[in-house]
């Protein structure tokens, strides 16, 4: 399968070169990889140039937004920049962080993950974090969902979704919609890469509210928020969260903002997200 790779990039020196290490090692090579350098001020571009000029498969594009961190919509515009430098003879699109570190056989993991199941439409691994010396899994989601880290989509299905959301709840929406259009997210356990810097370490304080505004654009309706928005904070360890949450919530319904999903979309989603409380609760 041909993999193509795209990797927004913001003040990653310290990182970029091991994650570009690992996926130039991998036991199934990437058809081509793309980093995304937006606005920085560090050495990231001057560390991928060196992977460029040793592997023509990497290619760096350059552009120049905002330097603030608003979760979603940045990081998805920077993919769209590397996303269209590409042709379309793809068989899978990846989006990647900047600071992974990859194990040898990624990439043939998924692939096998794609041809066992032709319903797959995403597939991918999971997160650990270093914590005392040990990697832990980075346990901000459950064991189905594939994080917005190392996002991995079959064509069709990509396709099928309409693409990436410009907007902070993308890669949430992204699986919800893989589902409502029939494909299946295959999170495979024991498939793990080092996530080098943990998820929402460099959000700012305005972020705290994008969380609630993300499950009002999904429609998730007022208690499906409330139940998401409590796992969310006890998961991050901040109950305090909550409320910023819900305040974002209602912000979002106040001013009426945009939907990321049609009304029926919206049903079918409330309907998949009960389905998996109750689950839950009564097959623990």
């Amino acid at each position: 399968m041909k993999f193509y790779i795209v990797i927004p990039a913001h003040n990653e020196e310290k990182f970029i070169h091991k994650t570009l290490d690992s996926l130039v090692k991998q036991t199934l090579l990437p058809a081509k990889i793309v980093v995304v350098d937006d606005h920085s001020t560090d050495a990231t571009s001057a560390i991928v140039t060196q992977f460029t000029t040793q592997y023509p498969f990497i290619t760096l594009v350059k552009i120049a937004s905002s330097e603030a961190h608003l979760p979603g919509s940045k990081v998805i515009n920077a993919f769209y920049k590397g996303f269209d430098s590409l042709d379309a003879n793809y068989d899978v699109i990846c989006k990647f962080d900047a600071d992974l570190i990859f194990p040898e056989n990624y990439l043939e993991k998924v692939a096998e993950l794609f041809k066992n199941n032709p319903k797959c439409g995403m597939a991918g691994g999971f997160c650990t974090i270093e914590k005392n010396g040990k990697w832990i899994l980075e346990t901000l989601t459950d064991k189905f969902h594939i994080r917005g880290a190392l996002k991995t989509y079959r064509k069709k299905c990509f396709q099928d979704i309409g693409k990436l959301k410009i907007a902070m709840g993308w890669d949430t929406v992204d699986e919800l919609l893989a589902q409502y259009h029939g494909w299946e997210v295959c999170a495979k356990e024991n498939l793990e890469v080092k996530h080098l810097k943990p998820t929402g370490k460099t959000y700012n304080k305005q972020a705290r509210y994008k969380q609630g505004e993300a499950f009002y654009k999904l429609r998730y309706g007022f208690w499906i928020t409330c139940i998401a928005s409590l796992k969310l904070a006890i998961l991050k360890k901040k109950p305090f969260l909550l409320i910023d949450y819900l305040k974002g919530y209602f912000l979002a319904k106040n001013n009426q903002m945009p939907y990321l999903v049609t009304e029926v979309e919206g049903v079918f989603i409330r309907k998949l997200r009960l389905q998996k409380i109750k689950n839950k609760i009564f097959f623990r």
